[in-house]
Formats: structure tokens, sequence, C-alpha cells
């Protein structure tokens, strides 16, 4: 097991040194996950891989001196497993990485199926992870939660209502969590990016695929992203600087951002016919 090191963060520290730390990432098979648990072994910390896809989480640990947890993010029993291993591997976590996401287009058509499989793993995964880390990181008065949320849970996104729904859901309780542990020492952080050139994007059809495709960036310059927002402690990591602005528009005049918003879609339907 690899020894923890005296680089971790002190209590009242507003960033995370990264080298020598206990970094635990979900969904890391491929993708942001991915990227961004390769960014964080390069800086010098100590990464623990997990992924649904045993072979893919073995892979990254494999290629990045990591060590691969293959669990169910889903499930609370394979979280709590998840959080024991790399707490024994690791010594400590001092960054949890929840970046386990699905993206289910549809709208009313979609079916229950979806709507469950977007509630247990796009909020519910959250709030397991923090129920296992938090009696942990109290007791020590320090912890950080990166909750991979989404543009869309701050704007919304045409054509995936469960997908929208969800992450709006996942930043709502990511904003819970840094209301109520901010002053214990507990840093959460949402990462809300937009179109991102992964398996999931590449999968994604429709009115998703038509809005996100043009501005999409790359995995490695969303962990750039997140690199650079570890060293402070706000709240919204937005790779996507134009999210600021379109959050702000949408906060002050809710009437004339939905407006917009319909207007898009009537282009989006109109060209699709």
């Amino acid at each position: 097991m690899p020894p923890a090191t005296d680089a971790a963060p002190q209590p009242g520290q507003r960033g995370l040194a990264l080298a020598g730390a206990g970094i635990v990432v979900t969904g890391a098979g491929s993708g942001i996950g991915a990227a961004l648990a390769t960014r964080f072994a390069a800086a010098g910390a100590r990464v623990v891989v997990n992924d649904l896809d045993a072979g893919a989480a073995r892979s990254v640990a494999d290629r990045i001196d990591g060590y691969a947890v293959p669990a169910d993010a889903a499930v609370e029993v394979d979280v709590r497993r998840l959080v024991d291993t790399a707490r024994h591997w690791l010594g400590r976590i001092d960054l949890f990485c929840a970046n386990a996401g699905v993206s289910v287009g549809g709208g009313l058509d979609s079916p229950d199926e979806a709507w469950d499989q977007s509630w247990q793993v796009n909020v519910l995964a959250h709030v397991y992870a923090a129920r296992a880390l938090l009696p942990h990181w109290l007791a020590a008065g320090r912890g950080r939660l990166l909750v991979t949320a989404s543009a869309a849970g701050l704007l919304t996104m045409l054509g995936g209502a469960p997908y929208s729904v969800s992450k709006h859901a996942a930043l709502a309780f990511a904003e819970w969590l840094r209301a109520t542990y901010a002053h214990r020492g507990i840093t959460v952080q949402a990462l809300c990016p937009q179109g991102v050139r992964t398996p999931m994007l590449a999968r994604a059809e429709g009115f998703s695929s038509a809005l996100l495709d043009a501005g999409a960036i790359s995995p490695e310059e969303v962990a750039e992203s997140v690199v650079a927002a570890l060293d402070g402690d706000r709240f919204l990591i937005l790779p996507h600087p134009e999210v600021a602005q379109f959050y702000a528009r949408r906060a002050t005049d809710p009437d004339r951002w939905l407006h917009a918003m319909n207007r898009i879609q009537q282009r989006l339907e109109a060209g699709e016919g």
C-alpha cells in the first residue's frame, strides 16, 4: 500500500496539492474520467480507477500505475466497498471524483426504466459517495468531492429530459453539500462542461448531438480545467466559459431564456423535418 505523504492538504488550505494526494475517480474507464485519472497521476497523485467495466478500469490503472477497483457507482454496497478499498490502498482519500454518469435522451416518450437509470447513476451515485466519505472527512476536518454534473444541470438539454432533469438534481445535491459542510472543511465542486468528445457524445443522437458537436472539447481539456480549479475552491468548474454567461442570463430573465430555448427547439425540429 503506498504510504500517505506530507503533501496532503492541511485544514484551512483552499487548494489541493496533487503530488502525493490520494484520489478516486469513478467512471474512469474512458472519457472525462480516464482523462482526469491520467492527469492526476501525471501530477504525482496516487489514483484509484473505478469503472463498471472491469477491463477498462484495469487498462487505465495499468497505464498510469494506479489501482483498479471495478464497481457500480450506482449501487451503495459497491460504493462503500470502493471507498473502503481505496482508503486501504491510499491511506486516505483526499479527493473523490464522482464522475460516473449516463446520458439518456428522449422526452415524454422516455420509458420509466430510462428515468430510473438516470436517477440512480446521475444522482444517487453522488449520495452514496457522500454517505461513505463524509464520516471520515468530517472527523479529519478536510475532504474534497468533485461532482461531474453538466452544463445541462445549469441550463437544460433539449431532447434529453431524463439527462437534463437528473443533472439538475446532481447539481442541487452538490450545492446542498457545499452549503451544509463548507465550514467543517469539506470542499465540494461541480464540474459542468458542455459538449465533450467522449463515447457518450458519440452515442448521442438528434437534438443533443446537433447542439453539442460544434463546441465540443477534448476530455484532456476538461481535465486541465479541473486541475486549475483544484488550486482553489470555487464551486462551479466551467470548461466552456460561455456557460457562465448563459447561466447568468437564465437567472436574471428566465422568461426570455426559455423563449430563446424554445426558438432553438423550433429550429431543430424544422431542420430535422
